[in-house]
């Protein structure tokens, strides 16, 4: 009786993005050691990563945030627009609340801190990919509790107070133009807080944004 075929477990790829080779040689093998994960590629230029991306369509990118071309947040943001479903590992140096909220808000899925990589690399990586969120232990406990409000938000708690009111009368049954003077604002203005709520929420069109205003309870009263 023939034997059954034991399907291969693919590897988890992962792109190394930071400007020091020496640095990238230290993570490459820490993941190296491991079986299930694999460095398909390596690049040291912010502008490069994208380009890297594409070729090679990665699980994970690990990203430096200060590399020479693009910051680290950027590119975050613009592996997000294009390949949303590539998780984004950030290993810095920075321990800042600005650095952690910039990059948060970009979509990274972890923060991992230079100083305790070769200790937690592997166990971000495993959380990440298993769905979770990380952040380095050496980290305060305010910034913890900061990321973990970030990660939790709502899509809509991006949009500032203005983008809410406009928001809540669309969704309640306003024109633009009644917006406009319900506001005391001008036409143009109107427009542009509208393009701002739909790029802040992935939504296309006005008829989309009602709805989601509806569902979301964005209802404005007189």
């Amino acid at each position: 009786m023939p034997s059954k075929t034991v399907p291969k477990t693919l590897p988890y790829k992962i792109l190394l993005a930071d400007d020091h080779p020496m640095f990238r040689e230290g993570v490459k093998r820490i993941i190296d050691d491991v079986p299930k994960l694999r460095v398909v590629g390596e690049v040291g230029d912010g502008l490069e990563v994208l380009k890297i991306v594409a070729k090679f369509l990665p699980d994970m990118v690990i990203l430096d945030l200060t590399m020479p071309g693009l910051h680290g947040s950027e590119v975050t943001k613009e592996i997000k627009r294009l390949y949303p479903q590539v998780k984004v590992l950030i290993l810095t140096m920075h321990k800042s609340k600005e650095h952690l909220s910039r990059v948060i808000m970009a979509g990274a899925d972890g923060y991992l801190l230079k100083e305790n990589a070769f200790g937690d690399l592997i166990s971000a990586i495993d959380t990440i990919r298993q769905g979770g969120s990380y952040i380095s232990s050496l980290l305060s406990t305010q910034m913890i509790d900061f990321f973990r409000h970030k990660v939790r938000s709502e899509p809509e708690d991006l949009l500032s107070t203005r983008e809410r009111e406009v928001l809540s009368l669309l969704a309640g049954g306003k024109s633009s133009k009644e917006i406009a003077q319900h506001l005391s604002l001008s036409a143009a203005t109107v427009h542009a807080h509208l393009g701002k709520i739909k790029k802040k929420l992935d939504i296309k069109n006005n008829a989309e944004l009602i709805r989601y205003g509806l569902q979301k309870g964005f209802v404005l009263e007189d």
